[in-house]
């Protein structure tokens, strides 16, 4: 008996062995070229898609705060301010929209493939998710507490010095942890308000009926979901419904649908009208002034048919891959681009070409990718294999380079200091560029972290300086190597946040449901809804009415129910409270307008190339703007959130 344990012993040490020396050494195998080379480039992340009024953005890096660009790509750490009459929108899905209304001070604090952080010191704030995907959650840090959202639905947030509100509607829920307490559910269609003074407390209401800005967020809402432009592009791109408004869709044979932007100028290119900013985690990203400059310039390629300039979202694929820019970068012959160098010049990827990323880790960056691109793949004018190992070194050909104007070149003492029209040398000879295939070791200084330029409304310091609660801490942000070390003081110094067990996730069937927030009592009483309407279909004929019964002595009540008489009083109190420091009707804001239309409308659109058109133009009209803030009411006394 003893001999067989000891064979059966030995044989198992002996498969352990070779089964480690195995997996050894597969992790010691280096990683192939094409395995390196379909790396992903990186997720998308939250796009400042819609500007009104005074908004402000700063960064981490900048001297100062400046005027907010839409289009900006946002990064942790990045903060945003509302003036009185400003408002701002974060697209942060393809179904999720975050929203800002005046004098309000909004910031990213994280961003993870299924979580999302954010911090909101002073103002109003909606979040808009048509949906969530399960598993991902979304947090919004305020002084008062951190509310922790999982559910698709409408949320509104609004926070004063002495109050903080969190409303839920359309099925969402939330999680609440308020500081030193524990958390809190909160089911759809309730608000709960946070009271810090004369002492703290916790009270739940009815949610109170939608006040002029919650009815334009969903009526924008709405419009930018249902885009025609969706039919083209692969979902999960941002700014489709940019699309719709400024330009045309085209069917190309050799490309297939092509979008062609509308009252571009004479000479116009690609990645000519906007500028270079520095991002702490994709480089040097292009920020284009275009309204829909977002997804032709991290998606897809551009291609010149008849001297027309269109974007070419490819073949669809499963998943789209955001990219900071999707251009070709070229130096002189036997100069290095560095901030001696006479200029730094770039042109916009063809059909089908790659991208040489200049950002990203060491087995990343300098290495040809097609990261979410589902045409062929073309290297120096010919169609590749997907196996084909490509050597970046030999990729020498870029198709729009020989295109008139095509190719952008500024000074490189300009190169994401200013906008591409302040600084675009016109003289290039394209002949003797060289494209770079690597890191692009231009260094910003601070104002390369911005996109605007000029004066900004800036935050009150009170409102800078207010402590958050929080699940999480922070991102800790890592400098690039190629980042310059020289840095002024911050524009935007913010107390740590108060840190507090983060809640269990409400779809763990073992997590124990948390408690809700004690009714509140007020004499006020929202109001019954009406009745949902019903759909009255139009008859094509008249129809006879057929011959009426002859009437019963009990025809002059219903059946099954009693006879009408004196009200009888109801038992108990009301519970549908509405918070008593809110007006008659729940409105909390004056009477504010109705949305107005656009009062600027889109140019009409070029002429697309004849030979070419073979598809539909048909437009919408683009979502109407908020409402004015100059109209509200002055606030009580209590704070800003109390209108």
């Amino acid at each position: 008996m003893t001999t067989t344990t000891r064979r059966c012993t030995a044989s198992l040490l002996g498969l352990l062995l070779v089964f480690g020396a195995a997996c050894r050494a597969r992790a010691a195998a280096p990683p192939a070229a094409g395995l390196v080379a379909a790396a992903p480039i990186g997720r998308t992340p939250p796009r400042l898609s819609y500007v009104d009024g005074e908004v402000s953005f700063w960064r981490p890096g900048a001297a100062d705060w400046a005027p907010a660009q839409i289009n900006t790509a946002l990064v942790p750490g990045d903060e945003t301010y509302t003036g009185n009459r400003g408002n701002l929108e974060l697209q942060v899905g393809t179904r999720a929209f975050v929203r800002a209304w005046g004098d309000t001070q909004l910031g990213l604090v994280n961003e993870e493939p299924d979580f999302l952080q954010l911090k909101v010191t002073a103002g109003h704030v909606s979040l808009d998710l048509r949906s969530v995907e399960p598993g991902h959650s979304v947090e919004v840090d305020t002084p008062a507490a951190a509310f922790t959202i999982d559910a698709p639905g409408y949320y509104r947030v609004d926070v004063s010095p002495e109050r903080t509100t969190f409303i839920t509607r359309r099925s969402g829920r939330a999680t609440m942890t308020p500081a030193g307490g524990q958390a809190v559910a909160i089911a759809p269609s309730e608000e709960i308000v946070l009271d810090t003074v004369p002492a703290p407390s916790v009270q739940s209401f009815v949610a109170p009926p939608l006040d002029v800005w919650d009815t334009w967020n969903y009526t924008r809402t709405d419009e930018l979901i249902d885009s025609m432009s969706a039919r083209y592009v692969p979902a999960g791109v941002y700014g489709v419904d940019d699309l719709d408004h400024y330009g045309a869709w085209r069917v190309v044979p050799t490309y297939g649908p092509v979008w062609v932007p509308s009252a571009v100028a004479t000479g116009w290119a690609p990645y000519s009208t906007g500028r270079w900013v520095a991002d702490p985690y994709y480089g040097w990203t292009w920020v284009d002034e275009a309204p829909w400059g977002w997804a032709p310039y991290h998606h897809g390629r551009w291609v010149n048919v008849n001297g027309y300039w269109a974007w070419a979202p490819g073949p669809i694929v499963a998943r789209p891959v955001y990219a900071p820019a999707l251009v070709a970068f070229f130096g002189a012959p036997g100069v290095r681009v560095t901030v001696g160098a006479p200029f730094v010049s770039w042109v916009a990827l063809g059909w089908g070409e790659p991208l040489i990323p200049w950002w990203g880790s060491e087995r990343f960056v300098g290495h040809a990718s097609w990261g979410g691109w589902g045409g062929p793949r073309i290297v120096n004018n010919v169609v590749i294999n997907r196996t084909t190992v490509v050597d970046v070194r030999n990729v020498t050909v870029y198709k729009n380079a020989a295109v008139r104007n095509a190719v952008v070149a500024v000074r490189a003492d300009a190169f994401g200091r200013r906008g591409v029209h302040e600084a675009r040398v016109t003289e290039v000879d394209v002949r003797r560029l060289e494209p770079i295939h690597g890191r692009l070791r231009v260094t910003p200084d601070a104002s390369s972290f911005v996109a605007g330029s000029g004066a900004a409304v800036k935050p009150p310091p009170q409102i800078q300086q207010r402590q958050v609660v929080a699940t999480r801490r922070p991102v800790a942000r890592v400098e690039r190597p190629d980042v310059g070390r020289e840095r002024t003081a911050p524009a935007v110094t913010t107390p740590a946040p108060r840190i507090v067990p983060a809640p269990r996730p409400a779809s763990t069937a073992t997590a124990p449901t948390a408690p809700r927030a004690p009714f509140g009592a007020s004499q006020v009483e929202r109001q019954r809804a009406s009745v949902p309407p019903r759909f009255e279909a139009q008859r094509a004929e008249p129809r006879t009415e057929p011959a009426r019964p002859e009437a019963r002595p009990d025809a002059g009540r219903e059946v099954g129910r009693p006879h009408e008489g004196a009200p009888r009083a109801l038992p108990g109190e009301p519970a549908n409270r509405v918070s008593p420091w809110r007006r008659e009707g729940g409105e909390r804001h004056g009477a504010l307008p109705a949305p107005a239309a656009r009062a600027a409308t889109p140019a009409p659109a070029a002429h697309p190339p004849a030979a070419v058109d073979r598809g539909g133009d048909a437009r919408r009209t683009p979502p109407k703007p908020a409402a004015d803030h100059g109209e509200r009411d002055e606030p009580p006394a209590r704070g800003r959130a109390d209108r």
